[in-house]
Parts: structure tokens; C-alpha cells; sequence
């Protein structure tokens, strides 16, 4: 199926090409590395997620400053396209970097929303996308020959915190809220689905909602044990100290998007004892990634940081493997085989890694500090 839809990809591509000219748009910057080719981090570089694009950028600035240092002859230029984390900026952005024959590959996008948007231009422009953060299980159902998702889906994510909700804190009475995003109302669902009867209620609400007095009294009336919230780090931090204010003492359950310092600042010491869940291997796992990183911003790697270094590094060994024109660089990625810092990176037909590459670690804040669990989450 992936081949016979690359067909009109790689038509849509040729066309594009004809009317660009080598010389690309001039609307994205930098330029081209020496090569004359770069590939796009496509995600929030501002607004209120900003912390989590600034992650993965930073990992793929560091795989492209790598390459380049060893690839003198052969520098690539890494293009930062900025979403804000919104959907509805999704489209014209992806018809921009579809427009720019010299972008061969995308890091990202890196939201499940954005994805959504954005994906099917950047399917018909046939440029091949490796998304580091997306973590929507029907991302990979939607027929797009170019998606390609380097760690584990919420089909993963969301079983796993249901278990470790069940089995490690041992809840009775599960209290679940999103942020009715194509990102938190889905993860919500699939943590449902895992807890059944645990689940006392549930309550939606909505993306930009600052003030949760009344949700943080409605969560302290049922009295439950944990409190699970599918949505970003920003949002989260708020939620939790009202619902603390509010006198609920119940642990405080989130996803991969909340697994961000931003999160612990909002939060303050309310953030204590929460448990963030994410298909992420703990950067400090391979310790020299993790001092490469600090040497060269400053800070310790963040969520995901690692992953999209990863995606970089595919496309960058597709460049230097000779593969520079979208299709070839498609077929590369869809045949890739290595070891990445996160993970065995083989991709099925469907894009997704191939298990047992996919695993789930829990965190927990500990004196203000994000800490990975010892080991992963084990599996159902």
C-alpha cells in the first residue's frame, strides 16, 4: 500500500519541482548546507507548548551540527518551521516547506494536531516526515506513504498508564480529564478504556480554560484516588494547583506532554509526587548523548529531545547515502534499519517502529526534578 500511494506523491513532487526551480521559494531560512539541501523541524518554536519544540529542535540541531562537522564537504542547513503548536497554521506552513525543493525530509510535525493538518500537503508533496512527538494511534491508519513515527503511539501510552494507575498506585477510584485536543481526549479514552470501572468520572474541558475552581470541586466531591489529565505541560501545571488549593490529595496522573520542566514551574510545589508518563527513553540512558547536549546548549535534554535527534540522524544518513531527492529519500527511510539512541529504528508499513522497539517509562517529580523510574513500564 505504501508504494502504490507514493505514486502520486512522488507526481506531485516532480510537478512542484518543475515550478519551483532550484532555487526553492526564499521564504524559509537558513540556506542550504553545501549540498544545497536541509531538512525541517516542523513545531512549536513559540506560544504556550514552546518548551517542547525548543526540545526538539535542539535534537536535531545537534544531529545536523554533528554530520556537518564530519561532512565538511557536505553540510545540510536545518529549516526551524514555526506552528505554535496550532493546527490551524498546519496547512499553509506544510504547503510552504512542499514549495522548497531543497528540504529532502521533516522532523515532525511534532503535535498529534498539527499532524493531522499538515500531513496530507506534505503526503502529496511526497516529502518523507519522521515525527519525534505525534503520538495519535490513527495517525499511521491514514494512508500517508511519507509518515513515519519514531516512538511509541498512544496505543502504547495509554494502556501503560492505565496499568501503572491499576497495578503500581493501586487506585480504586479514577478521576479522568482532557483538554478535548486530537492529542489529550484521545490518550484520555485509551487510559479509560485500560481502568473500566475505576473511572468514577470524567470531564472534558476546554484547550484555553485558565480558570478550574469549579472543576477542582467537582474532582474533590468524588474523592478519588488519582486524577489523570490528557493534555499539555502549561494547562497541567494550573489544574494541579488549584485542585491541591481545592484539598485533592489524589496523585496526579499525566501523559508525555506535561513531561516538561515547564510543568514543575507552574505547577510549584504542588507538582510534588506527580507520576508523567511517556513513550520516551530517559536521555540519561546513553550518557554521552546527554553530555554532547549539555555541552552544546547549556541544559540537560529534554522530552523528546533525543527522539528527534534520532529522526534527524535518518535523514541525515540518507543524504550522505547519496539519497537526495524526495523520492529516493522516501524509499531510504521506509528501508531503514539502525540503532538509535531511543530505540531499534526499523519502521512497518505503516510507519510505525518495529516491536519490541516501543517501550513506556513513567517519571516522577522528586524535589522539583523530573526522575525516570528504573525501568520501563512492563508490558500487558
Amino acid at each position: 500500500m505504501r508504494g502504490v500511494r507514493r505514486l502520486t506523491a512522488l507526481a506531485v513532487t516532480a510537478l512542484l519541482a518543475a515550478a519551483s526551480g532550484c532555487g526553492g521559494t526564499g521564504a524559509l531560512v537558513p540556506e542550504p548546507g553545501r549540498c544545497g539541501l536541509r531538512i525541517a523541524f516542523f513545531g512549536p518554536l513559540t506560544g504556550e507548548s514552546m518548551n517542547l519544540g525548543r526540545n526538539m529542535h535542539e535534537g536535531a540541531l545537534l544531529a545536523v551540527e554533528r554530520h556537518n562537522a564530519g561532512n565538511p564537504a557536505c553540510t545540510v542547513g536545518l529549516v526551524a518551521v514555526d506552528s505554535q503548536g496550532d493546527p490551524k497554521q498546519a496547512p499553509e506552513l506544510a504547503q510552504r516547506v512542499v514549495a522548497d525543493p531543497t528540504i529532502v525530509g521533516v522532523v515532525g510535525p511534532a503535535f498529534s494536531g498539527e499532524s493531522q493538518a499538515g500531513n496530507p500537503i506534505l503526503n502529496q508533496g511526497g516529502v518523507s516526515t519522521i515525527t519525534p512527538a505525534a503520538t495519535e494511534p490513527r495517525l499511521s491508519d491514514r494512508e500517508w506513504s511519507v509518515f513515519h513515527r519514531i516512538m511509541g503511539s498512544d496505543a502504547a501510552q495509554g494502556p501503560a498508564a492505565g496499568s501503572y494507575i491499576r497495578e503500581t498506585l493501586r487506585a480504586r477510584k479514577v478521576f479522568v480529564i482532557d483538554d478535548a485536543s486530537p492529542y489529550g481526549h484521545g490518550l484520555s479514552e485509551l487510559v479509560m478504556k485500560e481502568l473500566g470501572p475505576l473511572v468514577v468520572q470524567s470531564s472534558s474541558i476546554q484547550l484555553n480554560l485558565v480558570d478550574f475552581h469549579g472543576l477542582a470541586a467537582e474532582v474533590e466531591s468524588a474523592a478519588p484516588d488519582v486524577v489523570f489529565f490528557g493534555g499539555y505541560y502549561a494547562q497541567a501545571g494550573q489544574l494541579l494547583r488549584e485542585l491541591r488549593d481545592a484539598g485533592v490529595t489524589a496523585t496526579f496522573v499525566s501523559g508525555d506532554a506535561v513531561k516538561e520542566d515547564g510543568f514543575v514551574r507552574t505547577a510549584g510545589a504542588a507538582a510534588e509526587g506527580a507520576v508523567l508518563i511517556c513513550p520516551c527513553r530517559p536521555p540519561e540512558k546513553d550518557p554521552e548523548f546527554a553530555r554532547q547536549y549539555r555541552t552544546r546548549f547549556g541544559h540537560d535534554p529534554g522530552t523528546y529531545s533525543a527522539e528527534a535527534y534520532d529522526a534527524a540522524t535518518v535523514f541525515l544518513r540518507g543524504i550522505d547515502a547519496g539519497r537526495t531527492r524526495r523520492p529516493d529519500m522516501e524509499r531510504f527511510v521506509d528501508d531503514y534499519s539502525g540503532t538509535g539512541i531511543t530505540a531499534e529504528i526499523r519502521f512497518n508499513d505503516d510507519g510505525e517502529l518495529v516491536d519490541p522497539s516501543v517501550t513506556v517509562w513513567a517519571y516522577r517529580i522528586h524535589n522539583g526534578q523530573i526522575v525516570a523510574d528504573d525501568k520501563p513500564i512492563p508490558r500487558n
